[in-house]
């Protein structure tokens, strides 16, 4: 193969903006991790002049993480770029993501500034930012509604400057491939300097074509994709990092194009962005659905069993989804429950491995086949250390047609024990209130849903409850029981315990 792709990860800075997938610190940092797991090429982990809590994340990340890029975004000005390089200053390798807009509806409404205000803006901000690293990258937002002879304008300029990347995205999802390529052809001889540079891609999806757009553009000379975990991202989400990447992988006769990516760990990144942001892809969600390899039609079941190849064109292995090798239950031990968490990609530290064994020998006494779906959920329901400031000792629901459901719930604060009660139209908004009067906190739950992770009788429930605290922003909460008002509990206790870590 003679060309790579670069695969540039905007999960934690673009992927978060979609509402309801914020994440804290801890979680920011479980992410980048499984991302270096990926090898992906470049991070970006965040937007730091945002939020202080932004920059520390950044921060936090370009500590840890080796291997991959640690980037952060900047607008075109000094007190963004000045954040980014502070938050990312530490990094084995470090960029500065700095963007303008250049489209006239964005110059005109949003900026406020003339074409040649925005050329003097990129030429002194792209400078700026290049005295503090070599690694610059430059974005055009609203590409793709710009004028194509301003674009080059603006490219060449920024190449002058110090761009080693140059970003060519459809903010608002509005191209198609044929027309995207096109665009890239064109910028590509009518740029001064653009051979000498990265060319890259950032595609959003509100037509349903991100991940065809950025592929167009790869074949029309496209060096870097950027994307997302599960395509996650504000308004229909971005280009999906898995959709990208298997695509590159299944069709290489196709594109002749590698890239780092290591595909075996993508389910299990898949799964911990839809456990940490409580969204879930849809069944037939291409790659990571729970339908991708699924086969229900007799012509196409026979099919596979004589040959996969027969309707699998990748397989589960490939993207991470293991053999179920052993059956774990009741009587199984400590190293049968690890090697199994090996093989499902998961590496715990002994800590986070204990708790996790303790939930497992206690689910396993209420269920007789333990499947990779609850370890899965027992993992993702552990927190990590110093996130549980409330804990649920025992609760007592009476509810019932025909009377007004009442909830007591005891928790359990540091060596303190709580408990209220509270009345509701149903048992699980009377726990929710009884919680509320514990914490003292005006918390609304602003979304709440339950799934089964697993079938049969004994499957264990899983709870999402996205809540807000004294009006702030929503924190989404999770909890996994085989009882679904406990599940529920356990999600709303755990959004409480988030927000005072944030």
């Amino acid at each position: 193969m003679g060309r790579t792709i670069r695969i540039f990860d905007t999960t934690l800075r673009d992927g978060e903006q979609s509402p309801g997938c914020s994440m804290n610190l801890n979680e920011k940092i479980e992410v980048a991790k499984q991302l270096e797991m990926l090898k992906v090429d470049i991070i970006e982990a965040g937007f730091a002049a945002a939020s202080p809590g932004d920059a520390a994340a950044i921060a936090a990340i370009a500590d840890i993480v080796r291997g991959s890029t640690i980037c952060s975004l900047a607008r075109c000005n000094e007190k963004d770029i000045d954040a980014a390089w502070n938050s990312i200053r530490r990094a084995e390798n470090a960029r500065i993501h700095t963007f303008l807009a250049t489209s006239p509806v964005h110059m005109q409404y949003k900026l406020k500034m003339t074409p040649d205000e925005v050329v003097e803006s990129v030429a002194h901000n792209v400078a700026y930012a290049k005295k503090y690293c070599d690694d610059i990258e430059f974005s055009a937002e609203d590409a793709c509604r710009s004028d194509l002879d301003f674009l080059c304008r603006v490219f060449e300029t920024a190449i002058k400057a110090g761009a080693t990347t140059i970003n060519i995205p459809d903010t608002v999802g509005y191209m198609i491939p044929e027309e995207y390529a096109a665009r890239i052809r064109y910028l590509r001889e009518h740029t001064p300097g653009i051979e000498n540079i990265v060319l890259s891609c950032h595609m959003h999806n509100d037509l349903g074509m991100a991940v065809a757009n950025s592929l167009a553009g790869v074949e029309a000379g496209i060096d870097q994709i950027e994307c997302t975990i599960n395509g996650i991202g504000e308004r229909a989400g971005n280009a999906s990092m898995e959709e990208c990447v298997m695509a590159l992988k299944t069709r290489a006769d196709i594109f002749g194009i590698a890239c780092s990516i290591d595909t075996t760990q993508i389910y299990r990144a898949s799964r911990m962005i839809q456990t940490i942001t409580g969204v879930s892809v849809a069944p037939t969600k291409p790659i990571v659905g729970a339908n991708a390899f699924a086969h229900e039609a007799g012509i196409h079941q026979h099919g596979v069993m004589e040959n996969k190849e027969t309707y699998e064109i990748m397989t589960p292995e490939s993207v991470g989804i293991p053999k179920n090798a052993i059956v774990l239950g009741k009587h199984s031990g400590r190293h049968a429950f690890e090697e199994r968490l090996r093989e499902l990609g998961y590496t715990l530290d002994q800590e986070k491995l204990n708790k996790t064994f303790e939930k497992f020998k206690a689910l396993a006494d209420k269920k007789k086949v333990i499947k990779d779906r609850d370890l899965e959920a027992l993992v993702g329901a552990v927190p990590v250390s110093g996130e549980e400031r409330y804990t649920l000792d025992r609760f007592v629901i009476n509810s019932g047609n025909t009377i007004t459901s009442t909830a007591v719930i005891r928790v359990k604060k540091g060596d303190e024990t709580f408990e209220r009660a509270a009345v509701s139209d149903g048992p699980i908004n009377a726990a929710f209130r009884a919680i509320n009067k514990i914490v003292d906190k005006d918390v609304e739950l602003e979304d709440y849903s339950l799934r089964s992770m697993t079938d049969g009788e004994d499957a264990q429930a899983e709870a999402i409850a996205k809540i807000s605290v004294d009006g702030g922003e929503i924190v989404t909460g999770r909890g996994v029981s085989t009882d679904v008002i406990e599940a529920s509990i356990k999600a709303y206790i755990n959004g409480i315990n988030k927000y005072f870590i944030d």
